[in-house]
């Protein structure tokens, strides 16, 4: 992957808040200003692309869900036929004899992928849907 170029840019900010920001952010050890600014960067255009429906994100989508009801499975597994276009993959793995966890990425249009949640949380009997979304960018 070629590397980008870098733009250096300076920013105003009340002193108290970048004292609290840099606590907190060199307490997780992590050295560097730059990079931590990238990343709330980068947090902020991925939320903004799913807010507004706008813009090719990934995401890894969480079900919690209980394997011993026939009809859930048959429509999780529908669900995401319809939604092919967006899954790259899923992984299905057994957190006790009845509960299973399933995690599907997608990669695809904020929009697209919406509506696969949306779908998954239609079905009956998912104990648990989570979301977790970013920005489908190489910077």
């Amino acid at each position: 992957m070629p590397s980008e170029k870098l733009v250096r840019f300076s920013i105003t900010v009340p002193e108290d808040l970048l004292t609290e920001f840099e606590a907190e952010y060199y307490a997780k050890n992590r050295a560097n200003r730059s990079e931590a600014v990238r990343t709330l960067m980068r947090e902020y255009v991925s939320g903004e692309r799913w807010r507004c429906n706008d813009g090719e994100v990934c995401a890894t989508v969480t079900i919690v869900y209980d394997h011993h009801l026939p009809e859930l499975t048959r429509s999780l597994t529908a669900v995401q036929h319809d939604s092919g276009d967006v899954i790259i993959c899923s992984t299905h793995v057994h957190l006790s004899h009845s509960t299973c966890l399933e995690c599907v990425i997608t990669k695809g249009k904020s929009l697209e992928i919406q509506k696969f949640v949306e779908a998954l949380r239609k079905i009956r009997g998912i104990k648990s849907l989570n979301v977790n979304v970013t920005a489908a960018t190489s910077s």
